[in-house]
């Protein structure tokens, strides 16, 4: 995991500098700088009207920037040698607009069509979400999840180096999402980009590289989940289950630790402490043996991380 933007010795799939926009009085976008390695998952969070989506526009070349540069693979997304880079972007876009006449696969050869893409690729691509069984149904027929798997399917169209995924789980079962992300390992893998923006902050925790949160168009923290959390240094929090005849000693060794917020509920012990007390108090509970029946410590999540810097 990364915790800072590459150095100007890494190759960066996206550059972002100095980046504006403004509707009027409304700054949507206010000095943005972002650098995205390349084979980066980089995630991208904030609250409805935080800018994220009119970033990602701007980044993909469909909104003019008001100020600034950036650059997609060295190329400025307004200059004339972009629309040889488009060809190797793939978008999802928040909200999937589909053509209810066709079917899947006549779906995905229209978007190859635009896109310059083979058209031999389309079966592979549609067995790759898992819509080979519905290739010939008209997407009339199709559920919510089943057409955003098929957005997805079109933006993998033509083996992108980069992907812009806009609210990616929209729709989805909890079995859709878990293929979705296992794709993402792979395209990881294969080196390729990708910028993904989500509400569901747990889904992104464990799997994105970096992070940025927006709020008010300005980039408000940008990191790593685990070098934010130490960032914001969040405490730690505790869960304990004793035995009966260990009771007492348990509450006597954490009176002497930092623990707060702590609460008792018969011989289940909830609390929190700093992170630079964390091997204190592990030294202190594994000094009493098997007075301790079971013993937890859970990291902030990226949402307490999120309302920390967002808010």
């Amino acid at each position: 995991m990364k915790d800072s933007m590459p150095s100007p010795t890494e190759a960066a799939a996206i550059s972002v500098r100095g980046a504006v926009k403004h509707y009027g009085a409304v700054r949507a976008v206010d000095g943005v700088d972002l650098e995205i390695g390349s084979g980066e998952v980089f995630g991208l969070i904030g609250h409805n009207g935080a800018g994220k989506s009119t970033l990602f526009k701007m980044m993909l070349g469909l909104v003019r920037a008001t100020a600034g540069d950036i650059r997609i693979h060295g190329a400025p997304v307004r200059g004339s040698g972009f629309r040889a880079v488009r060809r190797a972007i793939g978008y999802l876009p928040e909200n999937v607009v589909l053509y209810d006449n066709l079917t899947g696969l006549e779906t995905l050869r229209y978007f190859a069509r635009l896109k310059g893409a083979p058209l031999a690729h389309c079966p592979a691509v549609l067995e790759r979400v898992g819509l080979t069984h519905a290739a010939g149904r008209a997407v009339r027929e199709y559920s919510k999840g089943m057409r955003q798997r098929l957005g997805f399917a079109q933006a993998l169209l033509g083996r992108p180096q980069v992907l812009f995924l806009d609210e990616p789980t929209t729709g989805l079962d909890p079995e859709a999402i878990r293929n979705f992300y296992a794709t993402l390992r792979e395209l990881r893998a294969d080196g390729v980009t990708m910028i993904v923006t989500s509400h569901i902050l747990a889904e992104l925790q464990e799997r994105v590289d970096r992070l940025a949160i927006l709020s008010g168009g300005r980039v408000q923290a940008l990191g790593s989940v685990q070098g934010l959390r130490e960032q914001m240094a969040l405490p730690l929090r505790m869960e304990l289950a004793t035995t009966e005849a260990g009771a007492a000693a348990v509450r006597a060794a954490l009176d002497t630790l930092p623990v707060s917020g702590h609460r008792w509920q018969g011989a289940l012990f909830d609390g929190q402490f700093p992170r630079e007390a964390k091997m204190a108090v592990l030294a202190a509970l594994a000094g009493l043996g098997s007075a301790i029946q079971d013993f937890r410590i859970h990291e902030p999540s990226l949402e307490d991380v999120f309302f920390g810097f967002g808010h």
